[in-house]
């Protein structure tokens, strides 16, 4: 979550909520590789008192492409309008709600007073010039093909999610640990000095790849039999 902001009135009595989070999509437990996937999985899997109010379409805000859909708990009267894009590598998405449908409404078009950087919208993360392609399961099966384990000096049963770029020439230049302790990093870290990845190439040119492996215990993914790249 990256924040939460509630609307008042001028008495100050709470009309609505708004909930603003960002989801690395290679660590999500939802089967999803891009925001349109993660929102038609919102969608179908509403719980069994909702009911979808407007159908999963794309539209625009902030000059960027968002997806956008609506759903109400007749019962509570309660009504959840939900956008969606990605920046980068992350699934962000907006969950507004509020009994006020005019409510909603307002605040939908008043986010088209923020501002976000260029590559927001729904194919965000697809790479260019500098920046990598996002891919979540690279670092797993034929795509390497040079690799050392880890090697601990004591057993540990957290996982340890880890966001890696890989180079061109599919060396790893760049890791990024999301939680670890300092000597899981560093034992990660010595190993990935080590790998070698398969380049990646588009369009008859390699380029860079951002993706995400887990080692330790990895969360199954939901609806899925086994998870993605992890190394215990």
């Amino acid at each position: 979550m990256l924040t939460q902001i509630r609307p008042a009135d001028s008495k100050g009595q709470i009309r609505g909520n708004i909930l603003i989070t960002a989801q690395y999509m290679f660590f999500t437990p939802l089967p999803e590789v891009n925001v349109l996937q993660h929102m038609k999985y919102v969608k179908d899997h509403l719980q069994m008192d909702y009911k979808l109010e407007q159908p999963l379409t794309e539209t625009r805000i902030a000059g960027r492409s968002f997806d956008f859909l609506a759903y109400w708990a007749p019962v509570a009267q309660l009504h959840w309008y939900v956008v969606a894009t990605q920046i980068r590598c992350h699934t962000v998405e907006i969950v507004l709600s509020s009994r006020d449908t005019k409510l909603l409404e307002n605040l939908v078009l008043d986010l088209n007073k923020m501002i976000l950087p260029a590559e927001a919208g729904l194919t965000a993360g697809m790479g260019g010039g500098d920046m990598p392609v996002c891919i979540k399961d690279f670092a797993g099966g034929a795509n390497v093909m040079a690799r050392v384990d880890p090697v601990f000096t004591e057993s540990k049963f957290n996982p340890v999610p880890v966001r890696i770029i890989i180079d061109r020439k599919g060396k790893v230049k760049h890791i990024h640990f999301l939680s670890a302790f300092p000597d899981q990093a560093k034992a990660i870290s010595d190993a990935l000095s080590h790998w070698k990845f398969k380049s990646y190439v588009r369009d008859g040119v390699p380029v860079g790849v951002e993706t995400g492996i887990m080692f330790g215990r990895a969360a199954r993914p939901i609806g899925a039999q086994s998870g993605g790249a992890s190394i215990e």
